[in-house]
């Protein structure tokens, strides 16, 4: 019986354990332009992202001059008033093995679209390579976020936690 409740111990806290294993992919990532810093969290036992920092929050031309930048170009109509700074723009990604996150979905504020898309960490958990697509991979484009050790800068563009004072 002394050995057989290690045994059942190790099956019962397993799935907690490999899940745990992967939180690496968790964390603050700098988009690949830097103007953006996304948070990437799993949440029942999904990975989501969403924007936390940018760089350049508000708009710096034409007739919406100094307005925060909003969801302009989404589909549906009644979110087109949501701040683009802590929109979830990456969701529904499931496990798919260590590191490697499929059939999730990424959201481009810039053009309203959602593409089908990927997630898998590479150089030792420094880069997110997030692949977005239509269709198939093989017809899609990647992304490679940089890591963000700390917190993004406060001396410059807006964190998501300013964002209640200025909608």
């Amino acid at each position: 019986m002394k050995s057989v409740m290690p045994s059942l111990l190790v099956l019962l806290l397993a799935p907690g354990l490999i899940l745990a294993a992967d939180s690496g992919v968790e964390g603050l990532w700098w988009t690949e332009d830097r103007e953006a810093v996304v948070e990437t969290r799993i949440v029942d036992e999904q990975l989501t992202g969403r924007i936390i920092w940018l760089e350049q929050p508000y708009h710096d031309d034409g007739d919406r001059e100094g307005e925060l930048l909003r969801d302009r170009e989404n589909p549906e109509s009644d979110r087109r008033d949501q701040p683009v700074l802590g929109m979830t723009i990456l969701s529904g990604f499931e496990k798919h093995r260590e590191g490697d996150w499929r059939r999730g979905e990424a959201y481009d504020p810039d053009n309203g679209r959602t593409y089908s898309a990927r997630v898998r960490l590479q150089d030792d958990g420094a880069t997110l390579r997030l692949r977005g697509y239509v269709g198939s991979p093989v017809f899609g484009r990647s992304a490679h976020w940089e890591r963000l050790e700390g917190q993004p800068p406060r001396d410059s563009g807006m964190h998501v936690d300013e964002l209640g004072e200025r909608q």
